[in-house]
C-alpha cells in the first residue's frame, strides 16, 4: 500500500542511536523494560479480573489503564527492539500509518483515563456519601466510552492529516517509531495544517485531562488538610504524591514533545522525551497505582495461593 500522493512505499526507522557498541546493551535493557511492562500490566489485569472484591470503580479504571499501557507498549517496543539487531529496521507505509494511529489512540486514551481516575478519587474522598450513586456502573461505562471516544477522535484527526501529505524519497525516519513530528520532517509538501492540528488536538488531549486532574487533586488536598490525624494526612499525601509524579511524567513529556515548535526541540531530545511516556510510564504504572496498594497485594497473594493449591 502506497498513498496516491506519496512516492514512498516504506520507511526506515533510524532507532535510538547509531552507535554500534550501544546496540546490544540497549536491546537487553529495553527488552527487560518490556518484559516488566507485560508481566506487570497483564498480572494486574488478571488479579483484578479474578477477585470480585476488586470490582469497584477505582479498579475498573486501573484495569483499563493496564490494558492501555500493555497495548501501546506492544505497538512500539517490539519494533523498536528490531532496530538494535537489524541493519535496516524497515516498516511499510501502511504499517507506519497503522502504528501511528494505534499509538495515538492508546496514548490519548491514557490521558483521559488518568483524568477519570482522578475524578473517581475526588468523589471517593470529597463526597463519600454519594460515591456509590455518583460512580455507578452506568456512569463508569459512560466515562470509559468517553475515554476511548476521545482516543479515536484524536488518532483519526492526526492520521487523516498525515495520509494527505506527500513524502520525499528520503524515507529515513529519525526516530524509533512512526510519530507525528518525525514524519512531518519527511514531508515534501506544506505541513501547516498538520502542525495546526497538533497544537489544537494535543492541546485539548493534554489540557483538558491536566485541568481535570489538577482541580480534582486541589479539592482532594483541601479535604486531606482537614484530617486531624497526622498519620492519616501523611498516608494520603504519600498516595497523592505518587500519582502526581506519574501523571507529571506522562503529561510533562508529552507536552514537551508536541507543544514546542520542532525548531526548538532537537530530535534526540524528542526521542528521550518519548521514552518516558512510551516505555517508562507503562512499566511504572502497575507499581505506582497498584502494587503499592494493600488490596492488590492481598488479592495477588490469594490468586497465587489458589494456583499453588490447585
Amino acid at each position: 500500500m502506497v498513498a496516491e500522493n506519496s512516492s514512498v512505499a516504506e520507511f526506515i526507522l533510524a532507532g535510538l542511536t547509531d552507535q554500534l557498541e550501544q546496540q546490544v546493551p540497549l536491546f537487553f535493557l529495553f527488552l527487560g523494560f518490556y518484559v516488566v511492562t507485560v508481566v506487570g500490566n497483564l498480572g494486574l489485569i488478571t488479579v483484578i479480573g479474578l477477585n470480585s472484591h476488586l470490582h469497584t470503580p477505582m479498579y475498573f479504571f486501573l484495569y483499563n489503564l493496564s490494558f492501555i499501557d500493555f497495548c501501546y507498549s506492544t505497538i512500539i517496543t517490539p519494533k523498536m527492539l528490531m532496530s538494535f539487531v537489524s541493519k535496516k529496521n524497515i516498516i511499510s507505509y501502511a504499517g507506519c500509518m497503522t502504528q501511528l494511529f494505534f499509538f495515538l489512540f492508546f496514548v490519548v486514551s491514557e490521558s483521559f483515563i488518568l483524568s477519570a481516575m482522578a475524578y473517581d478519587r475526588y468523589v471517593a474522598i470529597c463526597k463519600p456519601l454519594v460515591y456509590v450513586a455518583s460512580m455507578s456502573p452506568q456512569v463508569c461505562l459512560l466515562l470509559l466510552l468517553g475515554v476511548y471516544g476521545m482516543g479515536f477522535a484524536g488518532a483519526m484527526a492526526h492520521t487523516a492529516c498525515m495520509v494527505r501529505l506527500t513524502f520525499c524519497d528520503n524515507n529515513v525516519i529519525d526516530h524509533y517509531m512512526c510519530d507525528i513530528l518525525p514524519l512531518l520532517e519527511r514531508s515534501c509538501t506544506s505541513t501547516y495544517v498538520n502542525e495546526l492540528v497538533v497544537f489544537l488536538v494535543v492541546g485539548i488531549d493534554i489540557g483538558v485531562p491536566t485541568v481535570t486532574i489538577f482541580i480534582s487533586y486541589a479539592l482532594i488536598l483541601s479535604s486531606i488538610l482537614r484530617i486531624r490525624s497526622t498519620e492519616g494526612r501523611f498516608k494520603a499525601f504519600s498516595t497523592c504524591t505518587s500519582h502526581i509524579i506519574a501523571v507529571s511524567l506522562f503529561f510533562g513529556s508529552g507536552a514537551f514533545m508536541y507543544l514546542k515548535p520542532s525548531s526548538l526541540l532537537p530530535m534526540n531530545q524528542g526521542k528521550i522525551s518519548s521514552l518516558f511516556y512510551t516505555i517508562v510510564v507503562p512499566m511504572l504504572n502497575p507499581l505506582i497505582y497498584s502494587l503499592r496498594n494493600k488490596d492488590v497485594k492481598i488479592a495477588l497473594k490469594k490468586t497465587l495461593s489458589k494456583k499453588s493449591f490447585s
